[in-house]
């Protein structure tokens, strides 16, 4: 079972429900060490003495803040006093539409578990409450000498603990971006080309069907290496020249969504959005897709196949046709020679 990473309660009005706090994410990150080149030996990091360039012990260091010029020490005890006392309860203040908050708000996600069996019935009240009108409780709390902004809301069958970002953490894209994106409203024709495209490509979310490609590669590279195989490294393949046009560009977008468009990126007979982007991911098209279009359009035509398909049924006369048990459908055969 997973580590607990804080307990108390959570509260909103007289009701207080013992919970244990679990972290619900975790990293699949593939970290590395730093060796020195050619050698085995393992690069490590040292707390230096800017200026007499030696070793300092952990602990002979202070924390300090730079305030351009001069420094300001702190110690842990100054620290400890100054840090806020731990929350033993996240007491809900208020209730809001789970909509309102605005995605970019949310920071790191945990699980609420009840503790003891006396919690287990208002747990699963708040929980069937906030369910039944997509409502979440706001609260501050203090985990790790942090103080916290976060958002409770239910999950399914579980209760969940946002922590947020306050508002002063959140960027102002004018200060980010400079001038905005110009906002001047789309002609209907590029609206209607882009909603079709949209439409084409959208699917029900999956999030089993999206990987971490880069993460796996990694790891087949570290296990083709550790088996002592020789590893090539191809350049990566050169990417056309990009489309000016943009309604050019919407429109073979949407082509190929259907798979009416040419051979390539994102192009699929089946006409699934879902495999669409999953053949857009194909950096190169392999040797048996190269071989099939080139069989496709280079297959001489037969002359009597030919004749036969341009043929105008008005040239025929009814009275020359075969009876249906002895009449031959499709494209005639040549004689034996």
């Amino acid at each position: 079972m997973a580590h607990t990473i804080w307990t108390g309660s959570v509260s909103f009005g007289l009701v207080n429900i013992p919970v244990g706090m679990y972290s619900a994410t975790e990293e699949h990150t593939v970290r590395f060490h730093q060796y020195e080149a050619g050698t085995a030996a393992r690069v490590r990091n040292l707390r230096v003495n800017e200026q007499t360039g030696k070793e300092v012990d952990y602990a002979n260091i202070v924390k300090g803040y730079d305030l351009g010029g001069e420094s300001v020490i702190v110690t842990k005890e100054e620290l400890a006093a100054a840090s806020p006392e731990r929350s033993s309860t996240i007491e809900i203040s208020d209730f809001v539409e789970l909509s309102e908050i605005n995605p970019i708000f949310y920071r790191s996600t945990y699980y609420l578990a009840p503790k003891g069996e006396a919690a287990v019935k208002p747990y699963r009240l708040l929980l069937q409450a906030m369910a039944k009108t997509n409502m979440a409780g706001i609260s501050m709390f203090v985990m790790r000498n942090k103080e916290y902004l976060c958002v409770v809301r239910a999950d399914r069958d579980i209760m969940v603990l946002e922590t947020l970002y306050f508002a002063d953490e959140i960027r102002n894209p004018i200060d980010v971006l400079g001038d905005l994106p110009d906002t001047k409203p789309a002609s209907d024709k590029e609206l209607t080309m882009a909603v079709e495209l949209v439409n084409a490509l959208s699917g029900i979310w999956d999030p089993e069907s999206y990987h971490d490609t880069y993460q796996e590669e990694v790891k087949a590279l570290i296990a083709r290496k550790q088996k002592g195989e020789d590893v090539v490294v191809h350049a990566e393949a050169t990417k056309g020249a990009p489309i000016v046009d943009l309604m050019d560009a919407l429109k073979q977008s949407v082509d190929m969504s259907r798979g009416k468009g040419k051979t390539g990126a994102g192009s699929n007979g089946s006409g699934s959005p879902k495999a669409g982007r999953s053949a857009s991911k194909t950096k190169r098209p392999t040797v048996a897709a190269k071989t099939s279009v080139s069989n496709r359009t280079s297959r001489p035509v037969d002359k009597a196949t030919k004749t036969s398909a341009t043929r105008k049924p008005a040239a025929r006369k009814p009275a020359a046709r075969k009876p249906a048990s002895t009449r031959r459908t499709g494209t005639p055969r040549r004689k034996a020679s």
